[in-house]
């Protein structure tokens, strides 16, 4: 849980009267607390966050539950690595004004409606994926033969469908995440998402459209139901999402009405992927803290300086005279990010040539970093100096999630017959 929409089972944004306001759509990620974020995690996800929220509602969160599901021993280091990790995310640039900051165990509705959708999802789903299997072999140290291992792709469905979120911000190797989740939400609406007196309310629904605009709206479901004309599903929403008389439930029971299903009580969301730079770690594995091969987004520049003098470099080039392949060379996947074309152009040359040295080739590089890094640590320079403020923070966020995430529970609760 760090972009091309793909097609929402939601509602699509639509014309509305100049006097209606369209609410913008709702984006969820969330991260596991490591502590400090590395390079790695701006390339890879921070960056795109930091875009998205001027585009889309977000909410993001940190994961200190699943974080104890890979690492249950470790609790010390939790709290420190929670905040830690916000302190880079407002560094990065994400605006608390703009943005939903939140920690996941302050909302105990997240268990509950992973408990709650538990009852129904079946254990195939689960064991399917293809990180679980991944996971269980790269992580070999550990005794991960537990059910909050096995669990937790539900669990982060979970965190998703609470907040009803349109888009999950995620790479490749993460899709598979959206899709149970998806399934999950799909499954729970066929059980639970059709109100005994639907149709009634569906009829009431209609009226409140107008007959002129409720006849519209019967000829475009009827056209979908009958060919699957996507067109007729889009006129049809586009009616529903222009309607000033309609509420939320409203909505969504004439969306269901209009796609043969009943109330969509959880949203499907759908995966937004963007074109990320992937940043290497230092020896040309992947970046990770435990690798020991990264550099901390707000590192000191003479440490940034010192690792990035000692990165290893293609091994062909034994002394300053010989010629080397940057494609061979871990420090070529640094420029790739950080270098113009230009530089790289220099480097290509120079490198296969052997007209400028090793070093020579990392100096644009050390100054490109240290140069990014400066509006971070600046950002950073109040919260480190009074780090409650990063608690108010993440209070306020958390508290702005609980109003969402109660309601969709009341939402659930009712559905599933447990309002009494």
């Amino acid at each position: 849980m760090s972009d091309h929409p793909l097609a929402s089972s939601d509602p699509a944004p639509a014309p509305s009267p100049a006097d209606a306001v369209t609410p913008r759509r709702r984006v969820l990620s969330g991260m596991r607390p490591t502590g400090a974020m590395h390079l790695g995690h701006w390339h890879g996800a921070l960056k795109n966050w930091v875009r998205l929220q001027d585009e889309y509602e977000c909410f993001f969160f940190a994961a200190d539950w699943h974080a104890l599901t890979t690492h249950y021993e470790e609790r010390e280091v939790i709290e420190t690595s929670v905040y830690e990790m916000v302190t880079d995310w407002l560094a990065a640039g994400l605006d608390p004004d703009k943005v939903t900051l939140f920690i996941q165990s302050r909302l105990p509705e997240h268990a509950e409606l992973f408990t709650l959708l538990a009852m129904g999802t079946p254990l195939g789903w689960l064991e399917r994926m293809p990180t679980y299997k991944d996971q269980i072999e790269r992580l070999k140290d550990r005794d991960l033969a537990t059910y909050g291992f096995l669990g937790y792709p539900l669990l982060q469905a979970a965190d998703i469908l609470i907040y009803k979120a349109n888009f999950v911000p995620v790479g490749v190797d993460q899709a598979p995440h959206v899709e149970i989740t998806r399934e999950v939400a799909r499954r729970f609406n066929h059980l639970y998402g059709r109100e005994p007196d639907f149709d009634e309310l569906v009829r009431a629904a209609l009226k409140k459209l107008g007959k002129d605009r409720a006849k519209e709206f019967e000829a475009a479901r009827h056209a979908y139901r009958e060919s699957g004309d996507v067109a007729a599903l889009e006129r049809g929403r586009a009616i529903i999402a222009a309607s000033g008389s309609l509420g939320g439930a409203d909505r969504e029971r004439l969306d269901g009405h209009l796609r043969g299903t009943g109330k969509t009580i959880l949203v499907e969301p759908d995966v937004l992927l963007t074109e990320t730079s992937k940043l290497v770690g230092l020896d040309g594995t992947k970046m990770s803290k435990s690798y020991g091969n990264a550099i901390a987004m707000r590192e000191d520049p003479v440490e940034v300086e010192r690792k990035i003098r000692r990165m290893p470099t293609d091994p062909a080039r034994v002394h300053r005279s010989d010629s080397g392949d940057p494609e061979k060379c871990p420090v070529w996947q640094f420029h790739k990010v950080y270098s113009d074309d230009e530089t790289k152009a220099w480097v290509v040359h120079g490198c296969t040539t052997a007209a400028i040295g090793c070093l020579d080739c990392k100096q644009p590089l050390i100054e490109a970093i240290i140069r990014e890094q400066a509006p971070w640590r600046e950002r950073a320079e109040p919260y480190l100096t009074n780090p409650k403020r990063v608690h108010w923070i993440v209070e306020v966020g958390t508290e702005r999630a609980r109003t969402v995430a109660r309601e969709t529970m009341r939402e659930v609760r009712e559905a599933m017959g447990l309002s009494y």
